[in-house]
């Protein structure tokens, strides 16, 4: 298990590339079996969860191929099993239940790691994938998937507790491509990730209008096709950097950026007092630390609302932002186990019911520290940046989930970091 070692004080300059979106890849990977043709697919980023998902694929009997960020994907022959030492290790793998099922008429996928049917999102994408004719079974630890009069279209609403379901939706609309008939997703998932992966599913020759809105249209297809396909830049990546250039940058530069996708992000930290300054082409932005701060009221919400996978960026961020500032998850209210951590640091935040209150304090002090999840471990890294001393971050390995290289982009700033390899 590596650390991070962030040593407070270095000033962030200059220019760093913002990776394709982890989050748009992994369906976009899975959506690879849907066709027995060849799959291209570029600037698919080199963290562990895409990583994971190109194993199962290889599992399944897929011809896979990598280099320097472009994927080649053959599923000429593949098994209808994904193997659980796999699946358990990344929540997202469940997104091959959809094409697996589509493809061969049956998904065998094991209930990924610390799922419990009903009250996590899984329970939805099985009542999508029931409402095409999917019958399904529960038996070791796994989710049978059979369709034995093949995949119909059908009216479908995927509305859950919390909102839309992301993967969800993605599942459906991989299944229903090669349904006999329409389909009408309800309540869908309207997230640039989602649309990305219709764009990919429809230069395949799939028949998808609507995606990016909360209702899409899916006319079955017999077959789909080879194709070549770039993935969309990472939203949260962006914003992390964008946090990071807050807190203690002297301008810096992202690219390969999509500003449309940064709209809510954008909004908080500008609100927050600092300035970003878009291109014309809105693919490229520059991020000054501000003077006059304050703090700011953010309530995370689907899409195009402001996104809980930057909840814990921001936190960091307000931490040492004059005033109170108040952030309410409304997507996943246990989401706060970073506030534990930046507590350590010397942050004032009070967590109850889903809500962090965090009044800004002049400076946070170094401390050990461990990363609980993907976007908790961003944020320690952020409020790092700044703090006085050396923090050691453990449980890296959350981090090279979803960040391609943060410590070689981070050094790249000219921050002090340095990974220590255990």
């Amino acid at each position: 298990m590596d650390k991070l070692l962030v040593h407070g004080g270095s000033t962030l300059r200059g220019s760093v590339n913002i990776s394709g979106s982890k989050n748009a890849s992994l369906p976009i990977l899975a959506a690879a079996i849907l066709t027995g043709e060849d799959c291209i697919i570029r600037r698919v980023p080199d963290v562990s969860d895409t990583n994971y998902m190109i194993q199962i694929l290889s599992a399944l009997g897929a011809d896979v191929e990598r280099s320097s960020g472009t994927v080649r994907i053959t599923c000429a022959e593949i098994s209808d099993e994904a193997p659980y030492e796999l699946v358990r290790r990344m929540r997202a793998s469940i997104c091959v239940m959809g094409p697996l099922l589509a493809r061969k008429g049956r998904a065998v996928v094991s209930l990924p790691g610390g799922c419990v049917i009903g009250d996590r999102p899984v329970d939805l994408h099985l009542r999508g994938l029931q409402a095409l004719g999917a019958k399904v079974e529960f038996e070791g630890g796994n989710i049978i998937l059979t369709a034995p009069d093949g995949l119909r279209g059908a009216e479908i609403d995927l509305r859950g507790t919390h909102g839309p379901t992301v993967l969800g939706t993605d599942n459906v609309m991989m299944a229903a491509t090669l349904a006999d008939g329409i389909t009408i997703i309800e309540s869908a998932a309207a997230e640039p990730e989602v649309l990305d992966l219709a764009n990919f599913l429809n230069a395949m020759g799939a028949k998808i209008q609507g995606a990016g809105t909360r209702r899409i249209t899916i006319e079955g297809v017999k077959q789909l096709h080879a194709v070549e396909h770039t993935v969309i830049p990472d939203r949260i990546e962006a914003g992390t950097f964008m946090a990071a250039a807050a807190l203690a940058g002297d301008g810096v530069t992202l690219r390969r950026v999509n500003r449309e996708h940064l709209k809510a992000i954008t909004a908080a930290i500008v609100k927050s007092g600092h300035t970003v300054t878009f291109n014309d082409a809105g693919d490229s932005c520059t991020i000054h630390r501000g003077e006059n701060l304050q703090g700011v009221d953010l309530v995370t919400a689907p899409y195009p609302g402001y996104p809980t996978d930057m909840q814990a960026q921001m936190t960091a961020l307000l931490a040492t932002t004059p005033g109170i500032s108040v952030i309410k998850d409304t997507i996943f209210p246990q989401r706060f186990m970073h506030c534990a951590e930046l507590k350590r640091m010397g942050a004032d935040i009070t967590v109850d019911n889903g809500t962090a209150i965090v009044r800004g304090v002049t400076q946070l002090s170094a401390a050990p520290v461990m990363a609980s999840d993907l976007r908790a471990s961003a944020a320690l890294v952020l409020a790092a940046l700044t703090a006085k001393g050396s923090t050691e971050i453990s449980r890296l390995y959350h981090i090279d989930r979803g960040y391609e290289h943060i410590d070689e982009k981070l050094l790249q700033l000219g921050a002090t970091v340095d990974r220590v390899r255990l």
